[in-house]
């Protein structure tokens, strides 16, 4: 596991710069706020990528929770 330090406003990104196609494929999550416990981030992923909390993600890779694509 990485552990990073970051300020509002402040991003981290993942991913590889560009697919095939040469359309870049990352990941970039920024911290929006920070208050009292807890974070606010904001992920950009591209369309193709689904994003779930983890605990909804264990849900719908054991079948529990039906997937919607919105």
């Amino acid at each position: 596991m990485l552990v990073l330090t970051r300020k509002i406003s402040e991003a981290i990104v993942a991913g590889n710069i560009s697919d095939d196609d040469g359309v870049p494929q990352m990941v970039k999550i920024t911290v929006l706020e920070i208050s009292g416990g807890s974070v606010r981030l904001g992920i950009e992923v591209p369309l193709s990528v689904a994003v779930h909390r983890l605990e909804v993600w264990n849900r719908i890779s054991h079948g529990n929770f039906p997937a919607k694509v919105s």
